[in-house]
């Protein structure tokens, strides 16, 4: 991978990780179809995505500094005193229960995992089942917040009827965890997916991308303590690459302030179209290479 390569995929990355459309399945398909010579199977691949998610990471850490610095103090407190008593302690153990799923699937199907990275149709196919997902989430929200309005309540009290991500149940922090986990597929929107289970479990559009980018910090770490190593022993250009990863986490921390400005009032519906159109485009302008 060229150095110019190296910083394009590192905007990429960090331009589309929080958007809901898939940064991996972005990464997959693109160098693809621009005929880039380095391959997808490539075992420093996957790393250097990690590296670049870490970019990431460290956007949504400085991000929330204040949230984090309340939830870490929160979980050590909540662990020695053996219950919770604070929000911020149980926000820490429902991001502890999200997390979970994801690092269970990471372990015992990490090879699996791996070997769909190398298929750019594949990530295309994936990108269009994103894209029924986010429809399908609105759709099923549509339906909640029709009912929700079938009563005699204001606009503002069914409002407050939409849980902070605070107040959600461990049940439905496990099940969005499980949604997050369905990201490691190349093509599925970690935060698409999140953000829907989110809307799923009551919570409005803004707080549950506040809750998908919190879920995210952890799984993005643990990825990359086990992955970014082996950067360091093949050879590869690694200042180009930690480059790649600063710039990821410049886009990321602009795209994370742009979406939760979005999400007071938008929804995850031009999303859906979108990647259902890309992967499409994709499937067909991947064939015709073939």
């Amino acid at each position: 991978m060229t150095r110019e390569q190296a910083l394009f995929m590192g905007l990429l990355q960090g331009a589309t990780e929080l958007f809901p459309v898939s940064s991996l399945g972005h990464s997959v398909i693109i160098p693809t179809l621009l005929h880039w010579r380095f391959k997808q199977s490539d075992p420093t691949f996957v790393p250097f995505l990690v590296l670049l998610h870490l970019g990431t990471a460290g956007a949504l850490l400085v991000l929330y500094r204040q949230q984090w610095i309340a939830i870490i103090r929160g979980f050590f407190t909540a662990a020695v005193r053996g219950r919770i008593t604070t929000e911020p302690e149980r926000l820490a153990m429902l991001l502890l229960t999200g997390t979970i799923p994801a690092g269970i699937l990471g372990v015992f199907l990490e090879n699996r995992i791996k070997s769909l990275f190398a298929s750019p149709y594949v990530a295309a196919g994936f990108l269009v089942v994103n894209g029924f997902l986010l429809l399908g989430f609105e759709l099923l929200r549509r339906r909640a917040e029709r009912r929700a309005s079938l009563d005699s309540r204001t606009r503002a009290e069914q409002e407050e009827g939409f849980a902070a991500a605070e107040r959600i149940s461990f049940r439905a922090a496990a099940v969005i965890g499980a949604c997050q986990a369905l990201a490691f597929l190349p093509g599925i929107s970690r935060s698409g997916v999140t953000i829907g289970g989110g809307l799923l479990a009551g919570l409005r559009h803004q707080e549950a991308a506040r809750f998908s980018f919190l879920l995210a910090t952890p799984v993005i770490l643990a990825a990359g303590l086990v992955e970014v190593p082996q950067l360091f022993a093949t050879g590869v250009p690694i200042g180009e690459y930690v480059a790649a990863a600063l710039l990821s986490g410049i886009a990321a921390y602009a795209s994370a302030r742009f979406l939760l400005r979005y999400f007071r009032s938008g929804r995850l519906d031009p999303y859906g179209w979108y990647c259902i159109a890309a992967g499409a485009v994709s499937l067909v302008l991947l064939t015709f290479r073939a």
